[in-house]
């Protein structure tokens, strides 16, 4: 008997469908309830994920990194993936995310970027633009309103969005970060307009998504296809990201 319930262990093992995701570090909370909604009607499914900045996962790739599905935070990694034939099909739009200037100290923030000219905020997080959209985003819109070079002594760059959130939480005054990381539940003590304002999205080019499938397994395309669902939608509106119906 043992060895039977043994046998149909592995023989479960086995038939499990093997998915590895490589997701841009502002998907890294939204992307775990899109897994746990494609789970539901698939069990079998063994998904893991990878989180960094898109620059480095985009290397990687290139690299031969045995990745099936890759969520960027821009179009241009995935489509030079593409045009390097990593994948036979061109990258989709998933989302468009939004930036947001979030601090957890006694900082009115209320004006948005301009609030960052007061003299007694020090230290700022930003995402370092030569490797994360949202950085390219931020330098963007910190240049529209002639801020960049006036605040740059003050800047504490993180590799990605994610690590610019982490500097933003233990060790600098504000930070600017991507808005869907602070809608998940271990942030859902900071409340917006006291918290974290929205940068206006006027202010930068839109931060378009791109999803790239790599993989060519029915198991990789299945879960391609769902970050296109209504369901998958629905999720990541929830995280305060654009979907387009």
């Amino acid at each position: 008997m043992k060895f039977l319930i043994f046998l149909f262990a592995i023989l479960n093992l086995l038939s499990a469908q093997n998915i590895r995701v490589a997701v841009a570090a502002n998907v890294s909370y939204a992307i775990k309830d899109v897994i746990n909604a494609y789970k539901e009607n698939n069990k079998n499914s063994n998904i893991s994920i990878t989180v960094g900045s898109s620059g480095k996962l985009a290397a990687q790739i290139l690299n031969g990194a045995p990745y099936d599905v890759f969520l960027s935070a821009n179009t241009s990694y995935p489509k030079k993936l593409y045009e390097k034939n990593v994948s036979i099909m061109p990258p989709k739009v998933y989302v468009k995310g939004l930036l947001a200037l979030f601090t957890t100290k006694d900082f009115n923030i209320s004006k948005g970027l301009t609030s960052l000219t007061n003299p007694k905020i020090q230290k700022i997080a930003i995402a370092n633009h030569k490797t994360a959209p949202y950085g390219e985003a931020t330098k963007e819109a910190l240049e529209k309103l002639n801020l960049y070079n006036k605040l740059k002594p003050k800047f504490i760059y993180g590799e990605s969005i994610g690590q610019t959130l982490i500097f933003t939480l233990k060790a600098t005054d504000v930070g600017i970060v991507a808005k869907s990381l602070l809608y998940s539940k271990e942030l859902s003590k900071y409340k917006e307009g006291v918290n974290f304002v929205e940068i206006k999205p006027t202010l930068y080019n839109p931060i378009k998504q791109a999803a790239l499938l790599i993989g060519s397994s029915k198991e990789a395309t299945n879960f391609y296809n769902f970050l296109f669902s209504k369901e998958a939608k629905d999720i990541f509106r929830k995280y305060g990201y654009i979907v387009d119906d």
